[in-house]
Parts: structure tokens; C-alpha cells; sequence
């Protein structure tokens, strides 16, 4: 099986806020994304049964970076390991690894892209039909251009054209639908 990748719940950011949450599955491993605040569990868990997953299937949680909106519904996921910038956790054990590079299945890369939070990752899914990448370097394809809660704005952009340089077919923002990127200017 090819890696597929479906988008369970489009996130927003205006008075209410939500996640965007993604499913990813290849070759046995079946990766939650970014499984944070949304308007009820269902939204969640709805189109993941959908899909024809339960929540035990669940290999692999990733984590953009460690804001509750992007990391409140994890529990939801009682047999997965989780994933963030520093390391694997699953159940009492702690395994340090760096991001970069590092595989969680065979299409699916971390990669770590600072500036939102010092701890920011993007995920990387390396489709049939090109890249694509899940991270919180875009809110959502309108903007804000300037992140509100950036750590570091400079850091931000500079990760914003690593991704970009990177020529992703689909970006998926950590609170809007997938949008297709504009080649990046310089």
C-alpha cells in the first residue's frame, strides 16, 4: 500500500480554536497528527472510524509542538507511541532521537522547523503525487503572515523556506485546510 493521507478535521483560529488533525497510513503504521483541540471528540473520532480505523489501530501520535490545541486529545490513542521534537514516549518509556531525519514509517520523515515554538516539527509525507507537509509554520493559507505567538518570527520565515525549498505539492497548516504553495521569491 502506498502511503495515504486523509485530513480528519480542518482546523480555525478566530474566537473558537481547533487543530487541524490528520490520519497517515503506510505499511502497517497508522499515524494521528497534530490530535488537539476540536469542537467535540467525535470530530476526531467520526471520521476515523469512517475511514475504517479505531482509535487502538493508532501506531503513532506526532506532535507539531506542545500547545494544548495541538495536543489535548491525545489520550484518545491508548496504544500509540508519540512523537515530538526530542524523543519517542510510549507508555514509561523515554527514547531520545533528534527530529531530522528521523522515519515513522516509510514515507514519513520529521523534520525539525523552529519558530512558532523553539520545538516545532514539521512531518514530512512523501506522496506518489509529491511532498506533503503537515506543520505549524502556516496558521492557514490566509495568514496571519505574521504568526501572533511566534517565538521567534525571523527563525519562522527562515523554516517557512526551508519547507519551501523543498517544493511541497500540498502544505497541511496546523489550523486551516491543505492549500497548494506558491513557489517561494527571493
Amino acid at each position: 500500500m502506498s502511503v495515504r493521507v486523509d485530513v480528519l478535521s480542518d482546523g480555525y483560529a478566530s474566537d473558537r480554536v481547533a487543530s487541524t488533525v490528520v490520519l497517515i497510513r503506510e505499511d502497517g503504521a497508522v499515524i494521528v497528527v497534530d490530535p488537539g483541540m476540536v469542537s467535540s471528540r467525535d470530530a476526531i473520532l467520526d471520521p476515523l472510524h469512517d475511514l475504517g480505523v479505531h482509535e487502538d489501530d493508532v501506531t503513532d501520535v506526532i506532535f507539531s509542538h506542545h500547545h494544548p490545541d495541538h495536543t489535548l486529545n491525545a489520550a484518545l490513542f491508548t496504544h500509540a507511541r508519540f512523537h515530538d521534537v526530542w524523543a519517542i514516549y510510549q507508555d514509561d518509556v523515554w527514547t531520545d532521537r533528534p527530529a531530522d531525519g528521523f522515519f515513522v514509517a516509510p514515507s514519513v520523515e520529521l523534520r525539525s522547523t523552529p519558530g512558532h515554538t523553539p520545538q516545532d516539527i514539521s512531518t514530512l509525507i512523501h506522496t506518489d503525487e509529491g511532498l506533503v507537509v503537515c506543520t505549524h509554520l502556516w496558521w492557514s493559507a490566509a495568514g496571519p503572515e505574521v504568526d501572533p505567538l511566534a517565538d521567534d518570527q525571523e527563525l519562522l520565515e527562515r523554516s517557512r523556506r526551508e519547507v519551501l525549498a523543498l517544493a511541497p505539492v500540498k502544505i497541511i497548516p496546523g489550523h486551516g485546510p491543505a492549500f497548494v504553495p506558491s513557489p517561494p521569491t527571493e
